[in-house]
């Protein structure tokens, strides 16, 4: 009974199929019209026009392209051929009007060498304390104060800021960074250093050791004469055997008795007595760990020159002064009753200007020996070359 169950319901569906007029197409209507009943007595479809409406109610039955394949065959279902079923192609429906498109974005390209700038492995590990001391020299006590830390990464941004990671001013910091490659420079005055570290991520205190030591300068006159400090300062050179001319300018203006701090090695001092020819250079060398101190004689005198019309009386104001070696190169000008002037050692011609006269006298500076020169309204120069005045 189970076996003959299948073919009952294939002969039942044959049945069904062969009621229907071959004239129409299985499961189909033309497009305009009903289903071949009458429009008021319950045409349609097997007469259930009445439940789904009349023919000319409801439009007539679609099969969609994609359920065509799902029909059986007539034959294969014991039913007689049939018309095949009418075909309709998709509709292809209207775009929405006033709906907005995307617009193009147009990327720039990125350079076939630029790295790639991703997170660093190592931020998320866990960050541990770099300790960090000075000293000096190899061996030698720890730097107290004066120095200037700054951590920065060892590679540096792809948008070109500041690698600075930290800085410090504390005789031993403690940096907060997780493990990594840094670059760290240590400033002490003028001396400094810089040093790649290698940080394995263990609190550790690394030593740095700066090579570098201190410059104390002074200077005498003559042989024991003590210079006015107003009045003497020293510039130091970096030494370069290559070029003479090319040595770098470390300090200027640096006033006797101070200390400044310098790497280890050797410079040029230059000492400065006046700001007119009192001039001594030195080579001095600085050792690491020490304080180099130094005192540079001074070949030169502190003059006062003044115009009288007698020794002894009182000086001419609104008086132009012109002060040449011996050979006619021009040394120093100014104005005033009293002109005060540091000359190094030699012979020097003294021309004094006033009421359009022109008063001169050759003179003699002796180092160490500090003087006031005077000029005589009875010393009339004969020429006005002294001035530029003159044929």
């Amino acid at each position: 009974m189970r076996r003959t169950a299948p073919c009952l319901a294939a002969a039942l569906l044959a049945a069904v199929l062969t009621a229907v007029p071959a004239t129409h197409p299985a499961f189909a209507q033309p497009a305009g019209g009903g289903g071949g009943g009458d429009r008021g007595g319950g045409g349609g479809f097997l007469g259930l026009g009445d439940i789904f409406g009349s023919g000319s109610d409801r439009p007539g039955p679609y099969v969609s392209p994609s359920a065509r394949e799902l029909l059986p065959d007539a034959g294969d279902v014991g039913a007689p051929p049939s018309s095949p079923l009418r075909h309709f192609e998709p509709i292809a429906l209207p775009k929405l009007p006033g709906k907005p498109l995307a617009p193009t974005i147009d990327l720039p390209g990125l350079p076939a060498y630029a790295p790639t700038n991703g997170p660093d492995k190592n931020f998320l590990q866990r960050r541990q304390t770099l300790s960090l001391r000075a000293v000096l020299s190899e061996g030698g006590a720890q730097v107290p104060n004066g120095l200037v830390w700054r951590l920065f990464s060892a590679v540096p941004p792809i948008d070109g800021s500041s690698s600075l990671i930290a800085s410090s001013q504390s005789a031993t910091p403690d940096f907060d960074v997780p493990p990594g490659t840094y670059i760290l420079h240590v400033g002490f005055g003028r001396a400094g250093i810089v040093k790649r570290i290698d940080f394995a991520g263990v609190k550790i205190q690394e030593t740095v050791v700066l090579d570098a030591g201190g410059l104390k300068l002074n200077a005498v006159v003559g042989d024991d004469g003590k210079p006015a400090a107003s009045r003497l300062s020293f510039d130091i050179y970096s030494e370069d055997e290559n070029d003479e001319v090319g040595r770098k300018l470390v300090a200027s203006d640096v006033p006797p008795e101070k200390v400044v701090r310098l790497n280890a090695g050797s410079y040029q001092v230059v000492s400065h007595y006046g700001s007119a020819n009192a001039v001594v250079r030195a080579d001095i060398r600085v050792e690491a760990g020490k304080i180099t101190e130094a005192t540079l004689t001074q070949r030169a005198a502190l003059l006062t020159m003044k115009l009288v019309r007698e020794h002894g009386g009182e000086a001419i104001a609104d008086t132009a002064w012109t002060i040449t070696t011996a050979s006619g190169d021009l040394v120093r000008q100014s104005v005033g009753a009293f002109t005060t002037i540091v000359l190094a050692e030699g012979d020097y011609v003294i021309a004094a200007k006033n009421s359009e006269k022109i008063y001169q006298r050759p003179f003699s500076v002796e180092a160490g020996h500090d003087a006031d020169v005077e000029v005589l309204t009875s010393d009339l120069a004969a020429t006005s070359d002294a001035f530029g005045t003159g044929d």
